[in-house]
This record gives structure tokens, C-alpha cells and sequence, in this order.
């Protein structure tokens, strides 16, 4: 079974994320493949990507199980090498690129929705950073794309937990969505597919590739602070005991350290 799949269908590319009984969970060998295709969409000739999760939740984040190799560092630099190279190569990518979000977008979930030039979503959805749950900073360019979206007070807040989760037309308000929906998320993304492919697509292209070029740096900053910062924090007691607060069920008591 393939974690993530592909097709190409009328000038656009669909890529979904296929571990629904994770509600898509990222493990490494799923952000691995997930990078492989990106690898190979990149070089396709479709104008516009669409980002799918199969099931109930586009993304619930990074695999908590996952973090219990990060002391390894040969297993975390591969996993965040992976990482940034899919959202960098999304950001960079010469076509339009489109999230559709419906259950839950959390954490590097949320990171990998919010690299699209627009995301549609479900006014049920949840959007939440979550990080901070289990004593960890953002990941996946997650302080670069909050930045963007919300200006660097309102970023920091919403990355601290303030408010945690936010659903569809809150999300709306603040700007991390651009498109909101009570109908069909896939459908109605399917919808702006079509109207951005009668519009004249090399010259919205044009615009995309000045600002991101011009912004490209930033982004690798953060995303080389965010491996930095990780690494740091994986052995803190605060992440330890995050981790084991969330495999048991229970709320975390923190401790500051």
C-alpha cells in the first residue's frame, strides 16, 4: 500500500495522502515518499497541484511513534532533510498549488497545507499548530508560513496555543484560509482548478515565482532554525513528557524545562 499516491488528470496533478487510518499521520517513510513524488511533479507538465488527504483529516501532523528514534540523529536529520525538501521544492515549484483541508490540519500538517497558494477548506475543519502540545516548536516552515499569514505578534500567539485549534470560518477571519466551504472540499477545490485554468496562468505564475524567489532565503532560515530548534528540544523534559502525556491519553503536566 502506497502512503502517498499521484495522478495527473487535465493539466493537474492531485497528490493524496493515503494512511487514513492514521488520519494521515507523516511517518519517515511516508515523508520519503511524499518527497519522491513531489520530485517527480515537479518535473510534469501540469500547471496546478492539488494537496488531498484520504479520509476524515487532511493531516493530524508529524507521527508521534516516529519521535521516539529523534535520539537517533543519522533517523531525525533524514526525517527533517525530508522535510524541508518538500515543502521547499512546493514553494518553489512554477505552478499554482492548492490544499484542500477537510477534519483536522494540525502541526506538520498544517505546516504542509499552508505552502499552497491557496487553501480551501471545510468550515468544520480544525487548524492548529500543536507543537506546543508536546513541548516542541513548529517544523515544516510552520514559523515562515504562520508569519505570512497572520504577521509575526498574532504568529507567535497561534503557534503558543492561543487559540489552539480554529475552525473553518475563524480560520477564515485570520487568514490561514482562503477558501471556505460547507459542501464538498474536493469538489470545491475541483472548482477554482477551473477557474484558474482559464485565467492566464503565466502571468499569476510570473507573480507567485517574484515574491517567492525573493522570500526564498527567509524560508530556508527558518526551516534550518526549526532543525536546530528540534534537536534541542527532543531531549527537554518538557517533550518527554508531552509524548508520553499524548500515547496515554492524558493531559501533560509541564514543567518549564
Amino acid at each position: 500500500m502506497n502512503f502517498v499516491e499521484y495522478e495527473s488528470k487535465n493539466g493537474i496533478t492531485y497528490i493524496r495522502l493515503n494512511r487514513p487510518e492514521r488520519y494521515n499521520a507523516l511517518n519517515k517513510e511516508m515523508l520519503e515518499e511524499l518527497l519522491n513524488v513531489v520530485n517527480i511533479v515537479e518535473k510534469n507538465e501540469d500547471r496546478i497541484v492539488v494537496l488531498l488527504g484520504e479520509g476524515k483529516a487532511f493531516c493530524a501532523g508529524g507521527d508521534i511513534a516516529m519521535m521516539k528514534d529523534f535520539g537517533n540523529k543519522e533517523f531525525f536529520d533524514g526525517v527533517m532533510d525530508s522535510i524541508a525538501g518538500i515543502v521547499s521544492k512546493l514553494y518553489m515549484m512554477p505552478k499554482l498549488v492548492i490544499s484542500a483541508v477537510q477534519g483536522s490540519a494540525a502541526g506538520l500538517g498544517l505546516s504542509l497545507a499552508l505552502t499552497a497558494d491557496y487553501v480551501v477548506a471545510h468550515q468544520e475543519a480544525n487548524l492548529g499548530m500543536l507543537f506546543i502540545g508536546v513541548g516542541l516548536a513548529p517544523d515544516g516552515g510552520g514559523h515562515f508560513w504562520a508569519e505570512q499569514r497572520l504577521g509575526t505578534q498574532k504568529a507567535k500567539q497561534f503557534i503558543w496555543g492561543n487559540p489552539r485549534l480554529v475552525k473553518g470560518e475563524e480560520a477564515k477571519r485570520m487568514g490561514l484560509t482562503d477558501v471556505l466551504t460547507d459542501g464538498d472540499v474536493f469538489q470545491e477545490a475541483e472548482k477554482l482548478c477551473e477557474m484558474l485554468l482559464a485565467s492566464p496562468l503565466e502571468a499569476i505564475l510570473k507573480t507567485k515565482m517574484t515574491y517567492h524567489e525573493e522570500q526564498f532565503e527567509r524560508l530556508n532560515y527558518f526551516l534550518q532554525r526549526e532543525k536546530q530548534n528540534q534537536w534541542e528540544l527532543r531531549s527537554s523534559e518538557d517533550h518527554q513528557e508531552g509524548v508520553r502525556a499524548f500515547l496515554e491519553k492524558r493531559k501533560p503536566s509541564f514543567n518549564g524545562k
